[in-house]
């Protein structure tokens, strides 16, 4: 069937897409994968930023509200990647579309992921060392600080079991929004498809280990930066504090947050429509072009 050049690509077509893109990441010239890498972590370390602010003092429009109003500002990390071509690793995971279909190697898989991760971890960080610099943590009267400490003691808490859990959920919804760009044809068409998989996964509390890259690194450093000023302001003490650590941060949440977002995005969602779409044994009935309500074309 003729598609008209603005029309939505169907389901097979983006598994195709999916295919051809994951192709392009694997084999993209390490250096501007690694600078592309950078800026993503710095775009999710944003939306983290938008995120904490919008949310900070507004308990009394209720818990889930709140949440949802902080989950659509922190769609904007993914906006921005999706749009600027960032190489973020929680997408970067469906080059297992590309591998599956033997288009890419194990190894070109590897190092693109491992590029990507410490790429988003460097993007995070320098964002981090950006905003203390600023003393981001004192606005609102040091209010803003302590939302990214509380916010960060709360992932630190998850078991390990629960922490891999909620990564696999975060980034089913991650993925799932990303594999509709696949449909776009339009930057609206993109920023579209976004926003609500974001939000729910913000909403609901699941983790992102890429956005936890800039979370917690930046809650440790304000326990630790934060003067007598900031305290006496705040009425809370640095001993309230005390579990910001390092160890905590890489053994208790980015540790089983990654692999969950691993198995949400890279098995979930990516391996799930190469079997419905790309497997070699598909028949023609399987490869059958579908629209939107699942009826043949």
């Amino acid at each position: 069937m003729q598609h008209d050049s603005f029309d939505a690509l169907l389901p097979a077509e983006m598994a195709r897409k999916a295919e051809n893109l994951g192709v392009a990441k694997a084999t993209k010239a390490p250096l501007s994968a690694f600078i592309l890498a950078i800026s993503a972590g710095a775009f999710i370390g944003i939306a983290f930023v938008f995120y904490t602010v919008v949310t900070t003092g507004n308990e009394s429009i209720g818990w889930g509200l709140n949440r949802l109003i902080g989950g659509i500002a922190f769609s904007l990390g993914l906006m921005l990647v999706v749009v600027n071509g960032g190489e973020l690793f929680t997408s970067t995971v469906l080059t297992v579309v590309a591998k599956a279909s033997r288009k890419i190697s194990w190894a070109q898989l590897g190092r693109n992921w491992a590029l990507v991760y410490v790429g988003n971890f460097v993007g995070a960080l320098g964002l981090v060392l950006i905003m203390q610099t600023a003393k981001h943590y004192t606005l609102g009267h040091g209010q803003v600080g302590l939302s990214y400490m509380t916010i960060a003691q709360h992932k630190l808490h998850h078991g390990f079991a629960q922490a891999v859990a909620l990564g696999v959920m975060c980034n089913v919804m991650v993925c799932l929004g990303v594999w509709m760009t696949f449909s776009a044809r339009t930057v609206t068409d993109k920023l579209l498809a976004v926003v609500l998989p974001v939000a729910m996964f913000v909403a609901a509390g699941f983790e992102h280990c890429v956005a936890n890259m800039f979370q917690i690194p930046m809650a440790i450093l304000t326990a630790n930066a934060a003067d007598a000023a900031f305290w006496a302001e705040t009425g809370r003490t640095p001993a309230e504090f005390i579990d910001l650590t390092w160890s905590n941060f890489l053994m208790h949440n980015l540790l089983p947050v990654t692999i969950g977002n691993i198995i949400g995005g890279g098995l979930l969602v990516g391996l799930l429509y190469w079997f419905i779409y790309l497997r070699p044994l598909n028949t023609p009935h399987d490869e059958a072009t579908t629209d939107c309500t699942g009826q043949e074309v």
